[in-house]
């Protein structure tokens, strides 16, 4: 993996303190917030290739299980988190969103350096955006206070203009133009991060006046929700009896949220403050991801050869 992409996390907290220093050139990329996301969805869309839903077909059991996981632990999580640091009702809403998306897609680049099993990874990804499109906006009204208005009808619209159909549309151009896809593709990682980048910046920048009051508050819920997403989904494949690597593959598929789409939403349709979970859990569950692949990557599972 390029130098440049390894770094994410440290791009993303430069980003991130640049935007609280420097809040108008951020705020003034507000307007590409969606269309930058669904672009980073596209680009997911075009590295998929029809093997890869075979895939799902042919391992029914951890995949099924990775989805279940993911949809069952990271919103309760969230909810039981908010609830216990009594999170105001803007903050909670951003933390059950950052629950309720996808898995993330940097997962399966962490899922590779810890030895994990990546077709998984890969298969688990896949399917757990599909059925985000509908669970999203349903998981995220059940669990947003009642307090707080949810649009669930605009929120699944959001999400197939942002994810359904940028990804749908990537599968078809790599079905169609391989070739010439095989050729850009390895510079589509470095690309979607300086998009993901600039969608931190810009939502860092919209919260940056609340930074002061609710930044700590967020923070650590943020950590909370991330460790309880990798040890459940760690400790959920061993109690289903998988083993080390899919283990592992689970884990990081709980753990790793698509934090990005998580603040667009919280920012199109509740407030900046809303979208500050999903940009905070964007910079921390990759340093998190990144410290547990180096450590896994220096244990291999026991059925792999060192």
């Amino acid at each position: 993996m390029p130098v440049l992409t390894r770094l994410f996390p440290l791009w993303a907290v430069l980003v991130s303190v640049a935007a609280v220093l420097w809040r108008a050139p951020f705020v003034a990329l507000t307007p590409a917030i969606t269309p930058l996301l669904a672009f980073i969805m596209f680009t997911m869309g075009v590295t998929l290739r029809g093997s890869d839903f075979v895939r799902i077909a042919r391992r029914p059991a951890p995949v099924l299980a990775g989805v279940v996981l993911h949809y069952l632990v990271m919103p309760l999580a969230a909810w039981v988190i908010a609830h216990l640091l009594h999170m105001p009702p803007m903050i909670m809403t951003g933390m059950v969103l950052v629950g309720c998306v996808s898995s993330g897609t940097a997962s399966n680049v962490m899922i590779y350096l810890s030895r994990g099993d990546v077709a998984l990874s890969v298969s688990i990804s896949t399917l757990s955006t599909l059925v985000g499109i509908v669970a999203t906006p349903l998981l995220t009204r059940f669990y947003v206070s009642a307090g707080v208005s949810v649009d669930s009808w605009g929120l699944f619209c959001s999400i197939m203009e942002i994810v359904a159909l940028p990804v749908l549309g990537g599968v078809a151009v790599n079905t169609l133009c391989a070739p010439v896809i095989r050729r850009v593709e390895p510079a589509l990682p470095l690309v979607a991060m300086v998009s993901i980048m600039a969608i931190i910046g810009s939502i860092v920048a919209g919260a940056a006046p609340a930074l002061a009051a609710v930044g700590p508050l967020v923070l650590v819920g943020v950590v909370l929700h991330n460790a309880t997403g990798l040890l459940g989904g760690y400790w959920g494949g061993r109690l289903l009896g998988f083993d080390e690597a899919v283990c592992r593959t689970l884990a990081l598929e709980v753990g790793m949220q698509n934090s990005g789409l998580a603040a667009t939403l919280g920012r199109l349709y509740f407030s900046p403050l809303a979208a500050l979970p999903g940009a905070v859990f964007s910079v921390w569950h990759n340093i998190s991801g990144s410290a547990l692949a180096a450590l896994w990557a220096a244990r291999p599972p026991r059925d792999q050869n060192v």
